[in-house]
């Protein structure tokens, strides 16, 4: 099953480390860290969108704060990282017509809005601009939807698959920020809140995948951290 995505472990590689030096998939975990204000909402299956009316109620209740060249980096790749999850969404469910890309594709609208209310929140330029669905101003990223979108268009289980790939990368850069880069509230509490969809969502992913008789091996996340989230309920708090 990974020799199924040699090709996005290297594009990934080189995205990680352009973030961070000396950290590995070990460091991600199921900890929930930044204010305790819940924004989401969680489907039953699974789908974790961002309450906007709430988002903006508990990021006006926390200080502005100077933000580190590092955390600015980090808040505009993580616009377009969650654009890509939208969009390789949006194309998988337009190939496949499986609910379960429609419903995340949704939630991950949320998530990137999510991410842009702090960008605007601190007058930073938006990355993802005018830019339509596959298009990103990040080459890397750019390249990994290229790849992820020729590897879910072979079939269904392929499409879950790159599904339970971009959670997988969305954790681990999200815990990244947080562990090394993040200091301001409101940028911990977005956070936060993302990580908790993505788990979410990968429960999702794998759930479906075993209906279609696969059990799911981790690609980038320990086996136990993988073990410590899938064998978890939902979360909806």
């Amino acid at each position: 099953m990974k020799k199924l995505y040699i090709t996005v472990a290297v594009t990934f590689f080189f995205i990680f480390t352009s973030l961070t030096t000396g950290c590995s998939s070990e460091d991600s975990s199921n900890e929930d860290i930044g204010g305790a204000a819940n924004v989401t909402t969680t489907s039953s299956d699974g789908s974790t969108l961002f309450d906007e009316n709430k988002l903006i109620d508990a990021l006006s209740a926390l200080p502005m704060e100077d933000l580190s060249d590092n955390e600015i980096a980090g808040l505009k790749f993580m616009r377009e990282e969650e654009k890509l999850a939208r969009d390789t969404y949006i194309t998988m469910f337009e190939i496949w017509d499986s609910g379960i890309f429609y419903n995340i594709s949704g939630s991950e609208q949320t998530h990137t809005d999510a991410v842009l209310e702090l960008l605007e929140r601190y007058s930073l330029t938006d990355p993802v601009g005018d830019n339509v669905i596959g298009v990103f101003t990040d080459v890397t990223l750019q390249d990994l939807y290229d790849t992820l979108i020729a590897q879910g268009s072979a079939s269904l289980i392929d499409a879950l698959l790159v599904g339970a790939a971009i959670e997988e990368i969305d954790i681990i850069d999200i815990q990244v920020q947080i562990d090394n880069y993040v200091d301001n509230q409101d940028i911990a509490l977005v956070y936060d809140s993302l990580l908790k969809g993505s788990r979410n969502h990968l429960r999702s992913f794998t759930s479906n995948l075993e209906k279609q008789g696969v059990i799911y091996q981790p690609q980038y996340l320990s086996q136990q951290v993988y073990d410590e989230i899938v064998n978890s309920s939902m979360e909806t708090n």
